[in-house]
């Protein structure tokens, strides 16, 4: 098949541009969005080069109807896309929920600005962690991936469509402006050299019977086409294995929503991914994601050559969230630093995972502009003082 783009090679791109390319490269042929920025240049990439790859991409009334064609298309067959930022995301969150309550698997781009509301639209922010982990209602798991460069946004596409693909389940890719606008080079891979996973189909019509199944005990139900075989019934409502609504039963809503949220914890190590650096000495540790992480690795270099043994946990998944990993690292450290461009959202997390091992501060910032590593270097070292 020949691509619309450059594959094979090094290319010079945007981040969004990043983010469309690499969706066409994992089998994405259906995406719907509604134009925000700074999320809209990824809707441009996706209008110039579906066409070009037996692909649709179609400009919705909104955000609301953007994610739910998109769950349309994957059930009947399609890996599928939209992108938007926090206006929109908040539009989504109903059929968000939809979506994990049907075990549809949708990939989702946040590409954050500053908030709430209309805020400062050209402006990056990480205002949306908690709403992407727990934005819709009720009890539910899902995925998110917080990308910190080009490249990351490029290989994390990828990922959170075999992610999605695999665990049945919608996936976030939480990014930024900064990210999202920001040029950089990019390794774009031969097609033949992307390990690509596609959902698993029912082997045979009994077993189409059963879309909410967990018929291989892997906590994963196979999940039938629209249109081919055995006739399947999709609902919101809580449903038995059949999809059957059964909105009184208690026992069969335990079950049901138990399994979601299970096949996304369990398999935490499969989707749990991070890198450290200079921790293995570290006396105070900084957790980071996202393009804060950038600053963040620089400050960890300022600070050693300061004669401060500090380390980096650079976060690529945010949710599953690594409890165990934040407490492994608090029993080493003294303090635990959370730079985050918000009020404090993650750092939540990383005070619940230190589990008082550890004394967790939060270095926060807003009003769209990046931390720089002298600002997290100062703020560790004010806070260092005060021990």
């Amino acid at each position: 098949m020949r691509y619309p783009f450059p594959v094979g090679k090094s290319d010079f791109i945007q981040g969004d541009e990043a983010i469309a390319r690499a969706a066409i490269l994992a089998g994405c042929r259906f995406y719907a969005g509604y134009p925000i920025t700074p999320a809209s240049e990824i809707f441009e990439a996706m209008a110039l080069y579906m066409p070009l790859v037996d692909g649709v991409s179609i400009q919705m009334e909104d955000e609301l109807a953007s994610i739910a064609a998109i769950i349309g298309a994957s059930w009947v067959g399609a890996k599928a896309m939209t992108a938007t930022s926090g206006p929109g995301f908040s539009l989504m969150m109903e059929n968000l929920g939809y979506a994990i309550m049907t075990e549809t698997p949708i990939v989702v781009v946040d590409v954050q600005r500053s908030g709430p509301s209309t805020g400062q639209p050209t402006l990056a922010a990480q205002g949306d962690v908690m709403q992407a982990i727990w934005g819709t209602h009720g009890d539910h798991s899902l995925i998110v991936l917080t990308p910190a460069t080009v490249q990351e946004a490029f290989d994390m596409t990828i990922r959170a469509f075999n992610l999605a693909e695999k665990y049945r389940t919608p996936v976030i890719l939480l990014t930024d402006a900064e990210v999202g606008h920001m040029r950089e080079r990019v390794n774009i891979p031969n097609p033949e050299d992307i390990e690509l996973v596609y959902r698993k189909l029912p082997a045979n019509e009994e077993e189409a019977k059963y879309p909410f199944g967990d018929i291989h005990g892997d906590l994963i139900p196979p999940m039938p086409i629209f249109g081919k075989g055995y006739r399947t019934y999709v609902t919101g409502l809580t449903h038995d294995e059949k999809g059957r609504p059964k909105t009184v039963d208690a026992e069969i809503h335990h079950k049901l929503i138990e399994r979601i949220v299970n096949k996304i914890e369990k398999n935490k190590k499969d989707i749990i991914d991070y890198e450290t650096f200079e921790l293995d000495d570290a006396e105070v540790a900084i957790v980071s994601y996202g393009i804060v992480a950038r600053s963040a690795i620089r400050a960890v270099k300022m600070l050693r050559g300061e004669g401060i043994k500090a380390g980096l946990l650079k976060l690529n998944v945010v949710w599953p969230f690594d409890f165990e990993m934040i407490e492994k690292i608090a029993e080493q450290v003294h303090a635990i630093y959370v730079p985050e461009m918000n009020l404090g959202q993650l750092y939540h997390l990383v005070k619940e995972g230190a589990n008082g091992k550890a004394r967790v501060e939060l270095i926060p910032k807003i009003g769209g502009e990046v931390h720089t590593p002298q600002e997290i270097v100062k703020a560790v070292k004010r806070c260092e003082k005060c021990i």
